[in-house]
């Protein structure tokens, strides 16, 4: 039997027929968008990965793309503060956020803060390199700690963004420990953007895919 076009002669109006033509692709349409996770106004991944070095603009980036869905914001702080540098850098955060952030210190252990969020909320990390950090200095076991920390993150409810450094880029650091951290802090980058849906470098404040697509 041959297909007629939608508008050939039929027994059906022309009026009637476009309104069921419409019908049937606003249904098809539907259904394709409830096939994708869609979070607010736009999509977000369910894991995102912020990289970039000292003061490119990671953070502001990652909160931003956190601030443009309509969910409650959480904050997982994983910094010490140790001096009056350090002291001021936190300022500088804090005042960025308003009263839609929740703020949750974990300098060590993530895995009670990701915990207690639940799948109508967003998480950003910030960040992973002073969490490595901490681990350091109080010499903990540095593998465990690391799969302890990817456990936490691939059972979170909600959806993640964690930003972190990359140290990869300079000179080899002339100390042992300075180049334990960078090794420490290179693999956990790598499990990082291995665990995410979405990777994001950070230069100059201008963000570039590496992996899944900028929306």
């Amino acid at each position: 039997e041959r297909i007629r076009a939608p508008f050939a002669k039929s027994s059906v109006s022309s009026p009637v027929l476009m309104v069921r033509l419409v019908t049937h692709s606003y249904l098809v349409y539907a259904w394709a968008l409830s096939l994708v996770p869609t979070i607010g106004k736009k999509m977000l991944p369910k894991r995102t990965f912020v990289l970039g070095g000292a003061a490119s603009g990671k953070s502001v980036w990652a909160e931003r793309l956190v601030e443009s869905h309509d969910l409650p914001m959480v904050y997982i702080a994983t910094g010490r503060i140790f001096d009056a540098e350090v002291a001021e850098k936190v300022r500088i955060h804090k005042n960025r956020r308003d009263a839609r952030w929740t703020t949750v210190d974990a300098p060590l252990d993530l895995g009670p803060a990701l915990a207690t969020v639940s799948n109508n909320q967003v998480v950003l990390i910030d960040c992973a390199t002073m969490w490595l950090t901490n681990q350091m200095m109080e010499e903990t076991d540095l593998e465990a700690a690391h799969l302890a920390m990817m456990a936490a993150l691939r059972g979170c409810a909600a959806p993640w963004v964690i930003v972190s450094n990359e140290v990869g880029h300079g000179i080899v650091p002339d100390n042992a420990l300075a180049r334990r951290f960078r090794e420490a802090q290179g693999r956990l980058n790598i499990a990082l953007a291995t665990e995410a849906e979405l990777v994001v470098q950070v230069t100059a404040g201008l963000p570039q895919a590496l992996k899944g697509t900028l929306r």
